[in-house]
């Protein structure tokens, strides 16, 4: 809204006033290896009500980054009546960290989903690791994940990376839906840490898409062991990549350091 003055017989121009916004918020508190948080509404009230359905783009997603991108971790609480959820932290080392909730309110007559932020800090000793380059290779668990192929990336340009994962015996990994997607694939930018999700879907899967502007990307995955992976982030830089699915109950997590022209 804005307040305009300096109307009637002046010949001076008029000056604008603009409050400022009224915004979402997240209120965060850390206590051990619990993170709590709750996010507060424009009018001061707690945000209860969120999306729901089959695919990913529900809920809260809450996703804890150590900065120097050696770790990662990523839950989708369930939320309190009272707008409360909460995330353990107990796997994950000591060191700065970046919390991000991925929110993806009822009402969505604005947008369908924003980011609230917050940092913390786990106590204990924290020794930087340096980004490592691209692997290609990464084996996770006894899993293989392959990358195939050169990745030639541009920022806000939809691209894919083709990924085949193999279990110990050497077979095609079966992956099982995990928070709505056969895969979920995380990306953050050396630095400043900046943000993008997109998932895998089977074929034809509503709620897959993720959007950036006026782009928008569907990973897939219609073979056993086999993962399309669509990237589509905001600027170009360094990027690191966590390719995240389920197999057998167990969640595996495959870093992948990225070049982004």
């Amino acid at each position: 809204m804005l307040a305009l003055a300096g109307c009637g017989g002046s010949s001076a121009p008029p000056s604008v006033s603009v409050p400022a916004a009224h915004t979402y918020s997240l209120v965060s508190h850390h206590s051990g290896s619990l993170l709590t948080l709750k996010i507060v509404q424009p009018d001061g009230t707690p945000l209860t009500k969120f999306k729901t359905g089959s695919g990913p783009h529900t809920g809260v997603h809450v996703i804890v980054v150590r900065r120097d991108l050696s770790a990662i971790l990523h839950v989708h609480p369930h939320v309190g009546a009272d707008g409360v959820f909460r995330a353990s932290l107990s796997t994950l080392p000591p060191g700065p960290y970046r919390v991000v909730v991925d929110v993806y309110p009822a009402n969505q007559t604005v947008q369908p989903n924003f980011q609230l932020f917050a940092n913390l800090r786990i106590a204990g000793r924290y020794a930087p690791k340096p980004l490592p380059p691209l692997q290609r290779r990464e084996t996770v668990d006894g899993f293989t994940f392959i990358l195939h192929g050169v990745p030639h990336l541009r920022a806000i340009q939809p691209a894919f990376l083709h990924f085949t994962v193999t279990a110990p015996d050497g077979k095609s990994a079966a992956f099982t839906p995990w928070f709505g997607a056969l895969a979920h694939a995380i990306f953050f930018r050396t630095g400043s840490l900046d943000y993008f999700h997109t998932h895998v879907c089977a074929p034809g899967a509503a709620g897959c898409t993720s959007i950036l502007g006026a782009a928008k990307v569907t990973g897939t995955s219609s073979t056993a062991g086999r993962l399309d992976v669509g990237v589509l982030v905001p600027v170009s830089g360094t990027w690191r990549l966590f390719l995240q699915c389920r197999v057998g109950g167990h969640v595996l997590t495959a870093p992948f350091t990225l070049r982004v022209e």
